[in-house]
């Protein structure tokens, strides 16, 4: 299922990458999860079959074993029957207009960083890393959040404070590197490396900081195979890497670079990204994707 169109009444308020959001008559949030994947800043024409429902149960999954380290937005998964499984019923935030990012791994833009500068997204590193080294401890790299089409880019923590304020910023910065560090040891123990990950925060009108929107699905996340991690090239994942590698493989014929947009997805290269989805949650969750 692609679908998702609301139930009659429903006032639309966003198009996300992937998600849908809708008001409610209550004034509560709904959001979808679609069966969209984007790369390299594109929706790609080609959609992942369940892929919607599994980052909603894996992100409801995830959301349960964090409560004790912050609240989360989500009120109920009680939605109408054409939408079960991939919706939400959650709260009306104001969000935070920052990517807060952490990373654990020197992997993806951090590495780029890092080979160019010796510095991760600007934050200094011991020299002689490699290819998915592990990092001394886990950083907060925050970013910005770009309109669609654009490139969410790198800031420093002093945007951030100028941005939102002193306390909030040390707040968003202590809870993503908290949540981080709960979820690295829980994905660990189930054979997975958490490389990196990236998390949205939303405050209540009386002040309180929650955690919001997805949270951990190889959409926002690095999950490498604990058992294959080698630092020195880059690692099996369970993530949409397997989507960027082909985009960028002489197979696919496209230029990231061009300007046009991203060739429809092969069905093989469909089927692969959908089982490392599946096997993500199944090895996370210790549960079947039915």
């Amino acid at each position: 299922m692609t679908s998702t169109s609301p139930p009659a009444g429903l006032r639309h308020l966003h198009s996300g990458k992937v998600r849908e959001l809708y008001q409610t008559d209550g004034g509560d949030l709904l959001m979808v999860a679609s069966d969209r994947i984007s790369a390299f800043d594109h929706v790609l024409s080609t959609p992942i079959p369940d892929k919607g429902r599994i980052l909603t149960q894996l992100s409801l999954w995830w959301f349960e074993r964090l409560a004790g380290v912050v609240a989360n937005h989500v009120l109920s998964t009680d939605v109408p029957a054409e939408l079960a499984g991939r919706a939400v019923i959650c709260r009306k935030l104001d969000m935070f207009p920052i990517e807060c990012v952490a990373r654990g791994y020197l992997a993806g833009s951090g590495l780029t960083d890092y080979e160019a500068t010796g510095t991760v997204c600007g934050v200094p590193a011991p020299p002689g890393l490699l290819d998915g080294s592990q990092l001394p401890e886990p950083i907060f790299t925050p970013a910005t959040k770009a309109p669609m089409g654009e490139h969410d880019e790198n800031v420093s923590y002093d945007v951030v404070v100028a941005t939102v304020g002193a306390e909030p910023a040390a707040e968003l910065r202590s809870l993503t590197l908290a949540v981080y560090g709960a979820a690295r040891d829980i994905a660990l123990e189930r054979g997975i490396v958490l490389a990196d990950t990236k998390f949205e925060f939303g405050r209540t009108p009386d002040g309180q900081i929650l955690l919001a929107d997805e949270v951990l699905t190889p959409d926002s996340s690095r999950f490498w195979p604990a058992d294959q991690w080698q630092p020195g090239h880059p690692q099996a994942s369970y993530d949409k890497q397997y989507v960027r590698d082909w985009l960028t493989s002489p197979a696919s014929g496209w230029d990231r670079h061009s300007g046009e947009k991203p060739p429809p997805l092969p069905d093989d290269v469909v089927a692969a990204t959908r089982a490392r989805y599946v096997e993500a949650y199944e090895q996370l969750t210790g549960e079947p994707f039915a």
